[in-house]
Parts: structure tokens; sequence; C-alpha cells
């Protein structure tokens, strides 16, 4: 319970700030289940699409401050070593 208007207003902020962030955060999380199920499947098309999407939403929640930019990077990097590792043992 806030006991001044200052802090009042501080938990509405914070209250608008999460749930703007929480949409970026779940589609975030979205499009990475997406890219890995596609790179499981093992077709082409489909992954590189999904990847091209969830490297995109990492970049905008990282750009936007919702995920530090370190996070951000060691997802993409995480993705795209499953994705060539894939690629690797289909060849």
């Amino acid at each position: 319970m806030a006991n001044s208007k200052q802090s009042a207003k501080r938990a509405r902020v914070s209250e608008k700030k999460r749930t703007r962030n929480r949409v970026l955060r779940v589609a975030a999380r979205t499009r990475i289940r997406q890219a890995n199920e596609a790179i499981v499947a093992g077709d082409q098309a489909l992954t590189a699409e999904a990847l091209t999407e969830a490297i995109s939403t990492l970049d905008r929640a990282a750009n936007k401050g919702i995920i530090h930019p370190n996070n951000a990077a060691r997802r993409k990097s995480r993705l795209m070593a499953r994705f060539n590792a894939a690629q690797a043992s289909e060849a």
C-alpha cells in the first residue's frame, strides 16, 4: 500500500511498464520456442523464417531495455548453435 502520492504514482507507473514489457518478453520466449521447434522439424524454409523472427524480437526487446543486451546475444548464440548443429547432422 502506498504511503504518499508519489509512491502511489510510482506504483501506477511501474504497473504500466510491467504490463508493456511483459508483452515483448513473452513474445521473445514464444519466438525462441517456435524457432527451436522448427530446427527440430528440419524444414529449411520454416527454420530460416523462425530464426529471423526470433532474432528480430530479441533485438527489439534488448533495444527497448526489456532484457539485457548480453541476454539477447546469449539467446541468439544458443539458437544459432542449435541450428548449426542440426545442419551439420543433416549433412
